[in-house]
């Protein structure tokens, strides 16, 4: 499957899961200021960093498209906090090579919220850690075929030099979101993104290996809470 299809599925999935969530709510749930979302946009995603030789990447934006659901729980008056699970694409342009490198993640981000009453709707501003699990990648480079991308913590020496895509499966790092939400309760938001984990694999025998990749990113989104 390739990542558009993934993506298509996985968005059709997640809204799915909104939509019958949404309607399975009582009012109990209303009542208690518990409220559902869905949320889907596009970032511009890079992997930053320091290569082997310890000098600092330098690689290009990319194109990639987020989306899924979240539930918000009241802490306090204009205070929540909302965990989700979202499908994120990142990954990066080598520079050099313009070798294109797409990374799919299934996300769950626990941001906190502070949402104070401004004009007609709320503004949202939020900080909060997420962590990620890969589930697909693809490695493309301008010349020659593509290869899939496989999700090892460690690889050998011969594999770290044979060429193929390899990279850790699990992402951490934080969010950042500012953002309007609207009496229609619907939202525009800003979001930027910090990856704090490493996601190249160790590589055995070599403790001395300074490459170091982290993923990176921001974007638009939009979204309605039910």
């Amino acid at each position: 499957m390739n990542n558009m299809k993934l993506t298509y599925f996985l968005t059709a999935g997640l809204l799915t899961v909104a939509a019958i969530t949404t309607h399975a709510q009582d009012k109990k749930a209303s009542a208690s200021g518990i409220s559902f979302g869905v949320r889907a946009g596009v970032s511009l995603q890079n992997i930053n960093g320091r290569d082997a030789n310890d000098n600092k990447l330098q690689n290009k934006l990319v194109p990639r498209f987020q989306g899924g659901v979240n539930v918000e729980l009241p802490l306090a008056d204009e205070f929540f906090i909302q965990p989700g699970v979202m499908f994120a694409g990142k990954g990066t342009e080598f520079k050099g090579s313009n070798n294109n490198l797409s990374l799919s993640y299934i996300e769950v981000p626990v941001n906190f919220l502070f949402k104070p009453v401004v004009g007609t709707g709320k503004l949202l501003l939020g900080v909060g850690p997420y962590i990620g699990f890969g589930i697909a990648g693809k490695s493309e480079p301008e010349n020659g075929s593509s290869s899939s991308v496989t999700f090892k913590n460690s690889i050998t020496v011969a594999e770290a030099i044979s060429g193929a895509p390899f990279y850790k499966k699990m992402d951490a790092g934080a969010n950042l979101l500012f953002g309007y939400e609207m009496i229609n309760n619907l939202s525009v938001q800003l979001n930027a993104q910090l990856g704090l984990a490493k996601i190249n694999p160790d590589i055995e025998g070599l403790s001395n290996n300074k490459t170091m990749y982290r993923n990176t990113g921001f974007g638009l989104s939009i979204g309605y809470r039910f």
